[in-house]
């Protein structure tokens, strides 16, 4: 009898795996210190089986015996700077797909951006500014894109939308620059747009236009890092769905007043459905738009 797990490797080929390390309490809480206090994600004590399924595939591909091992190998000066960035791309969850949250792009371009671009028009300015601060694979970022070369650059020609999608997994932000995507990805995209602005491949690889992919740059930030967080300030408008989740309370706190701190007075703020700034922050005048909320930074 197979007592093992089947994983495929970096090649794509399958092999079993014998034996297979239990992760233990005390590696766990290892693990979990090491985790918070370098990205702020807090593993509570009934997530310990994620944890160790998320772990598994790299101890297995740096042919190591156990945690510890893994453990030990990632707190190695020399290893640690590589490391950490396969560590990320372990432990966070890329769910997404474009037009995800059809309501915010609504309230963007219908509400939010129309008073933006009034009070830019009347202070001389001439670039909006939007940041998608999880942008995974690039799906959300691209759906803004979309959304304001369809409603609202036909109607301000003379404007510069500046658009820059973040996340702290690497992997997933050169998928978000190739512009490539399956069925699922785009299964809630408009037939019109997908005639539009993607091309199908006869694999059913749809691929975005270099008009979209131009409006959006991508870089690695690390929404808990006070020193990167610094560098992305005067922004009207910062997407931030489904992070908040993955927070402990004072991490919530802190990453929230750096989100703050990013917006322009007058700047808007979106969370995920599922998240809420109460008992987080004060800060922010909430905004209440058809089937969806926004958060508004008015000093």
């Amino acid at each position: 009898m197979n007592t093992g797990i089947n994983l495929i490797d970096n090649k794509g080929y399958y092999s079993t795996v014998r034996n297979t390390p239990n992760l233990s309490n005390e590696t766990f809480g290892k693990w979990r210190k090491l985790i918070y206090e370098n990205c702020g994600i807090y593993f509570q004590d009934n997530k310990k089986y994620l944890l160790e399924s998320r772990l598994l595939k790299r101890v297995i591909y740096l042919g190591l015996d156990n945690y510890e091992e893994y453990f030990d190998y990632m707190n190695f000066y020399q290893n640690k700077v590589k490391e950490i960035t396969y560590l990320y791309d372990a432990i966070t969850i890329n769910e997404t797909f474009f037009f995800r949250n059809q309501p915010q792009l609504d309230a963007l371009v219908t509400n939010i951006l129309p008073e933006l671009i009034s009070d830019k028009i009347k202070t001389g300015k001439k670039k909006i500014r939007i940041w998608s601060a999880a942008s995974s694979s690039g799906e959300e970022a691209y759906s803004i894109a979309i959304s304001i070369n369809e409603f609202v650059k036909p109607k301000y020609p003379q404007l510069e939308f500046e658009i820059v999608g973040t996340d702290i997994s690497s992997s997933v932000l050169e998928t978000a620059k190739k512009g490539k995507y399956k069925m699922y990805a785009v299964r809630n995209t408009p037939e019109y747009y997908l005639k539009k602005y993607f091309r199908q491949s006869a694999n059913n690889v749809y691929e975005l236009s270099s008009s979209v992919k131009d409006m959006v740059t991508y870089k690695i930030l690390n929404l808990y890092d006070d020193i990167s967080m610094r560098t992305m300030l005067g922004f009207d408008v910062i997407f931030c769905a489904n992070v908040l989740i993955y927070f402990d309370q004072s991490s919530k706190i802190k990453v929230v007043s750096n989100l703050y701190n990013s917006l322009s007075r007058g700047g808007y703020l979106f969370i995920g459905y599922s998240e809420t700034l109460h008992n987080i922050s004060k800060a922010f005048k909430i905004m209440n738009f058809p089937k969806t909320i926004a958060y508004k930074k008015e000093a």
